[in-house]
């Protein structure tokens, strides 16, 4: 009976590790595209190698998003706020999200050994990263097809994501509740002119949607009167 159970976690064992070697084979290679969420499309591409400084968690877990939607596993280490539902809602899928939410000094070793069985890591550093250490994770995601995505600072990225000009509507005169956000997404790689698109996230209902989609826009409206009143 004990040697059936062995034989039986051994054989987990094996096609566990089966299940990881079929996930790196199946990453794409290195500058290849990955799924972006399309609220995002106007303003970044996420290629595999690369690094995305995003400076707001709702961000963030929009640029987990496009990969979760379409099947990768993504991971979060160092993010102890991340919100499950929050990000349910913005479309990542929790069944194929690893989090490390407290990695203390261990970061680093969590984030690339995350790099090497998933599509995209979110991190958000334990202090100061050195130019030295964002070349080494840089290189580790060159050679695994993966992307990082780092909640603050980060040496050298490829892409600089902030969210600017939030707007929030729904109080008016003190009373009321918040209903929607409007914002603008920020985008600047290199020396180029950055590129912007806006967004209400969340808008009416919770749902995401560009600013010129004006579903739900007449409520949106006249709470914006309420206000002003």
């Amino acid at each position: 009976m004990v040697a059936g159970i062995e034989r039986h976690q051994k054989l987990a064992q094996i096609e566990q590790l089966r299940s990881k070697v079929r996930r790196l084979e199946q990453k794409p290679g290195i500058g290849a595209e990955l799924a972006t969420h399309e609220a995002l499309g106007g303003v970044v591409q996420l290629r595999a190698g690369g690094t995305y400084a995003v400076d707001s968690l709702s961000l963030a877990m929009l640029m987990l998003a496009g990969p979760s939607g379409v099947g990768e596993w993504t991971a979060v280490v160092g993010v102890d706020d991340f919100g499950a539902e929050a990000a349910a809602e913005t479309g990542v899928s929790l069944e194929r999200t690893i989090l490390v939410p407290r990695p203390q000094d261990f970061w680093l070793e969590a984030t690339a050994a995350l790099v090497d069985v998933t599509t995209v890591v979110l991190v958000r550093p334990t202090g100061r990263v050195s130019p030295g250490v964002a070349e080494k994770i840089g290189a580790r995601l060159r050679t695994r097809g993966a992307a990082l995505v780092a909640l603050g600072e980060w040496p050298r990225a490829d892409v600089r994501l902030r969210a600017t000009e939030p707007h929030w509507v729904g109080l008016g005169n003190g009373a009321g509740h918040l209903r929607a956000r409007r914002m603008t997404v920020e985008a600047a790689r290199g020396t180029a002119p950055p590129r912007r698109t806006a967004l209400w996230f969340p808008a009416e209902g919770g749902a995401l949607r560009p600013a010129g989609d004006q579903r739900g826009l007449e409520s949106v409206v006249d709470l914006r009167k309420q206000e002003s009143a």
